[in-house]
């Protein structure tokens, strides 16, 4: 299993940085930069790339409707360019909240979207001259929708790698499978191992039949926040606020992603309260909601010992990437915790 981190959107990019060059040192395998609505990953991404040697670099994720289909692989490719071979795609779709709320696109077909923005990234890094005609994409764009004037072009640069690897953030069963399909990895979240095979087992298999053999095993990239001590115990409460934020903000009543996937985990009258709390302006009661063995699940918090079984259930479950977040405070600290990980792995 490798172990990654992600540097947080809200702030604090500097100290990320030095944390993550240390952490390289100690044997970080992959770095994820996500974009939501904070500052764009890609400026991160590059600066990233200068101040490292060999940690892998992923974007956490790029949203599927920000950008062009062939704009999101010319970033790529330059991504993995500037960084010698070292960066993987992740896109998803968001939700219609940020991209209707903040970007003022239309959330509309999500799986018919990606499928044909993966086929146009992998036409770019070919080199060839891209022709696609999608439903959604037209590539050139056709005479009666334009001048005219358009022609099949590819990409004016060798890129380092003609398949950069490309992660799928999906949770709905279409998209999980979709994903298991045609990507390199799959990025679910609040991952329960225990109840993981039950909600997306189906959808990975069906993926995983049509899959071409070429794309190798499904990487699945697992987030997870992460202390490990004796007196680690009430740093499950920080994460309280963020699940209620997902599971009861993001969205509304009837179309919000996080809310189903916790009642598919077996939590309908707690999603339900925690939504309905969150909404009516009371977010610390939905965070005090927030079911306490839910929380256990996903997260890996507690003694040695402890932690050690849990991460053997993640694997058990499939996880081969693990993408800590690293509550403990201090560099050091961080350090010793990924080391800690690593020798716990081996």
């Amino acid at each position: 299993m490798r172990i990654g981190t992600q540097i947080s959107y809200a702030g604090g990019f500097a100290e990320s940085v030095a944390d993550i060059v240390e952490l390289e040192k100690a044997g970080l395998d992959i770095v994820f930069v996500p974009e939501a609505y904070s500052f764009d990953a890609v400026s991160q991404l590059g600066y990233l790339a200068a101040r490292t040697e060999r940690v892998e670099l992923a974007s956490g994720i790029l949203q599927i409707y920000t950008r062009t289909p062939t704009l999101t692989a010319m970033t790529a490719a330059g991504l993995d360019f500037v960084s010698g071979g070292r960066f993987t795609l992740g896109m998803g779709a968001s939700g219609p909240q940020v991209i209707e709320g903040f970007h003022g696109v239309r959330y509309d077909a999500p799986l018919g979207r990606t499928r044909e923005i993966v086929d146009i990234c992998r036409q770019v890094w070919r080199r060839e001259r891209v022709v696609h005609e999608g439903r959604y994409y037209q590539i050139p764009l056709p005479a009666d929708k334009g001048t005219g004037l358009g022609k099949p072009l590819k990409l004016i640069n060798q890129p380092v790698r003609e398949r950069i690897p490309i992660v799928l953030a999906s949770l709905g069963p279409k998209n999980v499978a979709m994903t298991a399909e045609i990507a390199e990895g799959w990025e679910p979240i609040f991952f329960h191992p225990e109840k993981a095979d039950s909600i997306w087992g189906a959808s990975l298999a069906e993926g995983k039949a049509k899959r071409d053999p070429s794309l190798g095993e499904l990487d699945v990239v697992v987030g997870a926040p992460v202390a490990i001590g004796e007196d680690v115990g009430h740093m499950i409460d920080w994460i309280r606020p963020m699940v209620a934020l997902y599971v009861g903000g993001m969205g509304a009543r009837g179309k919000n992603f996080y809310n189903d996937l916790a009642c598919r985990y077996g939590y309908e009258a707690e999603a339900k309260k925690i939504q309905d709390l969150y909404l009516d302006g009371k977010k610390d009661e939905a965070a005090a909601a927030v079911p306490e063995d839910l929380l256990k699940a996903i997260t890996l918090i507690g003694p040695a010992s402890y932690v050690k079984e849990r991460l053997a259930a993640y694997a058990e479950a499939g996880v081969t990437t693990l993408q800590a977040t690293l509550l403990e405070p201090g560099v050091q600290r961080r350090v010793e915790v990924v080391s800690q990980l690593r020798e716990m792995l081996d």
